[in-house]
């Protein structure tokens, strides 16, 4: 037996295990997923078609494509400042600053939200201290809307946006905004005009992430909404639990999960996504 032969056999000895896995546990279930959007409660595309007429889907639609925009431009605004930033302080900080934005990614998301639902209703601890101060008499309005959605799932994403901006802002030679500024260019101008550009794959990198991310939240919505602000994925909720419209849901979960697909594809005719996510062939 050739080596060329025995790595072969020893490439799909490794690969082929966790390809039965994945079968079993996400193609099969989503092979399911899309045969009751279809077969449920007939076969017909009817579940897709009450999706482009039905007033109330287009609502929701429209409410979570609002929500995931205004997300993804603020965590990423927040993210860009924070990557910044660390890529300019001293490694010692920087190591601070790390351990920070990590170490959000072990808190749950179900405790956040109940952490900020505690922060913004009408009796919370934002409210109560600007009442006390005097600064309003009535509290503010701050959960049950979009508003606090927009809060808790920004704070949820701002580390998605952190780390792949971070990780370009890393790779880009410090040297070329100091050669711009030798060259007569100004602070803003070298900034703006030859350090972000750099940036712009790490920006696409954390946009994708944050908007992707964000297109299936469902706990933080269904708390800081308060059954007002519904987004898609909690919509399929109840239509799974209290509906029982299975069909239905199965329907916006596959047009969900194709909004995914086409965003990537669509991003992928403008930019090489392998690249952007450090992936080499």
């Amino acid at each position: 037996m050739t080596a060329e032969r025995q790595g072969t056999r020893a490439y799909w000895a490794l690969i082929l295990p966790p390809l039965a896995v994945m079968a079993l546990c996400y193609f099969y279930p989503l092979g399911k997923l899309l045969s009751l959007s279809v077969t449920v409660p007939r076969f017909g595309f009817d579940n897709f078609e009450r999706l482009l007429t039905s007033p109330a889907i287009w609502h929701i639609m429209a409410t979570t494509g609002r929500i995931c925009i205004i997300t993804t431009l603020l965590a990423l605004i927040v993210g860009y400042l924070i990557a910044y930033v660390m890529v300019h302080v001293s490694p010692q900080h920087r190591t601070w600053m790390l351990f920070v934005v990590l170490l959000s990614f072990w808190l749950s998301v179900l405790i956040r939200a109940f952490a900020w639902l505690t922060l913004l209703q009408s009796h919370g601890v934002l409210n109560t201290a600007l009442m006390g101060a005097g600064f309003i008499k009535d509290p503010l309005p701050l959960t049950r809307n979009e508003f606090g959605v927009i809060v808790g799932m920004v704070h949820y994403l701002i580390p998605y946006a952190v780390l792949p901006i971070y990780a370009n802002m890393q790779g880009i030679d410090r040297r070329l905004v100091p050669a711009a500024r030798g060259l007569g260019a100004s602070a803003r101008v070298a900034f703006l005009r030859v350090f972000v550009p750099l940036t712009v794959p790490g920006i696409i990198a954390a946009a994708l992430l944050v908007f992707i991310f964000s297109l299936g939240f469902f706990i933080t919505p269904a708390l800081l909404g308060g059954g007002k602000t519904v987004m898609i994925a909690e919509y399929i909720s109840i239509q799974i639990l209290t509906v029982l419209d299975w069909g239905n849901a199965a329907a916006l979960a596959t047009a969900l999960l194709a909004t995914v697909f086409l965003i990537l594809a669509a991003v992928s005719r403008v930019a090489n996504l392998s690249e952007i996510y450090g992936i080499k062939p």
